[in-house]
């Protein structure tokens, strides 16, 4: 765990008349690539016949031209990109999962995490149930299936799944009629939805891939509502709307989301910008350049600049076309020095001001700043636009241990030297609620302040291991 792993993004469509729905799923997942880089798939629905691919890989990589035509038209589909937070990187474990009963097909495609995943399972089990995933998704779809089977309507199996569901949960579920999606009562991962000119409904994690399939934003889903999709209306379910107090992930808007997503009104660029603006003013120093880490650093570089008053440049350059089945023939190579390049001109002999979103182990970051070094940077100022990690998470961010984090080890000064700047400033953690507006967040794993009760079982791999012995 070098750095902080994406979410997991989910989208769905659904048409007035059938059309080519998986191309258009193909170019809303493409958007939301950047949440989940393991596995990604799609699945169609055709009058009620439902027909998927999924696979490990990106996207690009996983539906080619000839996969794509092979999907029949629809009026509805659901798609996912998947980071696993919790279960292996294996095929099993890809989404949308489908699931055949006594009433009907489902299609589900999940974001987030349970953090009574483990008890919902156990009670499952015990009950019979045989499981194919290590996924928490597969426990959702079992509780809205057993659900279904005594409930009028998909949408009232799912509001009364929501019942048993603790944790994080955006997703968006097809049955052979209905496209419905649901948040969880905290709101702990994003979700829209949109249309386009020609009437179709969009539901996606975040707006960039509204804007992708050429639909506009309308709102994001409140915490707790269901929307149920027809073909003439939308109806929205509020019963457990106003149940909890919402706690949006405060790490979306440093992180994970793209930076021209739009998530509960909050513009992720401008969010960024004052993160960085905030940093310019608890940890100012005397330096020639801000520079940002690309990508997710940059947007924070530039508030730093406009705060600070220093030029902001371009001092470092990522290599576009390094994917997640980047393999380096050689370990004994640098693969940082493959992933990013300095640009000697910028830094040489100047005091330079680096910008990155967050420091995990803390080895990432000492190799950066080698680089700088290597380049001739005279001084490194390093600035980090959101505060230590310390405690972890149980709502889909990848830190679920304190044992690798740099920060529970370590003091300020004491990272600073360990990755060889001449000083390391990070946001306060007071300056978080400046960043995401007037909204409510959740940031457990700085302040340790948990919205939910902490899980009696953290493993990340706690299924996995079960199933293994």
């Amino acid at each position: 765990m070098s750095s902080v792993h994406e979410e997991c993004g989910v989208f769905g469509i659904m048409t007035k008349q059938p059309e080519d729905v998986a191309s258009m799923v193909y170019f809303g997942l493409y958007s939301l690539q950047h949440r989940g880089q393991e596995s990604c798939g799609i699945v169609v629905n055709d009058d009620g016949i439902f027909v998927s691919h999924k696979d490990v890989g990106l996207v690009s990589e996983v539906f080619n031209g000839s996969i794509l035509q092979s999907f029949p038209k629809g009026t509805m589909a659901v798609g996912h990109t998947r980071y696993g937070t919790t279960g292996g990187t294996n095929r099993n474990n890809c989404q949308p999962i489908e699931v055949n009963h006594q009433k009907g097909h489902m299609a589900l495609a999940h974001n987030g995490n349970l953090s009574n995943a483990a008890e919902l399972r156990s009670a499952l089990e015990m009950k019979g149930a045989i499981f194919h995933t290590t996924s928490d998704t597969e426990t959702i779809a079992y509780i809205v299936t057993q659900e279904r089977l005594n409930a009028s309507s998909i949408e009232e199996a799912l509001s009364r799944a929501m019942n048993r569901l603790e944790g994080a949960y955006s997703l968006v579920l097809m049955s052979p009629q209905k496209l419905i999606c649901a948040r969880d009562p905290h709101g702990f991962r994003p979700l829209c939805y949109g249309q386009t000119p020609e009437g179709t409904w969009i539901v996606a994690s975040e707006s960039c891939a509204l804007h992708a399939v050429g639909a506009k934003l309308i709102r994001n889903v409140e915490p707790g509502e269901i929307l149920v999709f027809s073909k003439n209306r939308i109806q929205s379910r509020k019963e457990h709307c106003g149940k909890e107090q919402a706690h949006h992930c405060i790490f979306e808007y440093i992180y994970f989301a793209r930076p021209d997503s739009v998530l509960d009104g909050i513009s992720i660029h401008s969010a960024r910008v004052r993160a960085g603006m905030c940093l310019a003013k608890a940890h100012p120093v005397e330096a020639d350049i801000v520079i940002g880490v690309p990508d997710s650093g940059l947007d924070a570089a530039l508030g730093y600049s406009r705060a600070s008053g220093i030029p902001y440049g371009i001092g470092l350059i990522k290599n576009k076309y390094i994917g997640r089945t980047f393999i380096a023939p050689d370990h004994r190579l640098d693969q940082v020095k493959i992933k990013l390049s300095a640009i000697e001109d910028a830094v040489r002999e100047k005091r330079v001001v680096l910008i990155d979103d967050s420091i995990v182990r803390g080895t990432t970051s000492s190799r950066i700043v080698a680089l700088l070094r290597e380049a001739g940077a005279r001084e490194i100022h390093m600035r980090i636009s959101s505060p230590p990690f310390l405690y972890p998470c149980y709502y889909g961010t990848d830190i679920d241990s304190r044992e690798h984090l740099i920060a529970c080890h370590h003091t300020v000064d004491e990272i600073a030297k360990i990755i060889g700047v001449d000083s390391l400033g990070y946001l306060p953690t007071d300056k978080l609620d400046v960043i995401a507006g007037d909204g409510v967040t959740c940031h457990a794993c700085f302040t340790g302040k948990y919205p939910t009760a902490i899980p009696a079982d953290t493993r990340k791999d706690r299924f996995e291991r079960r199933l293994s012995q």
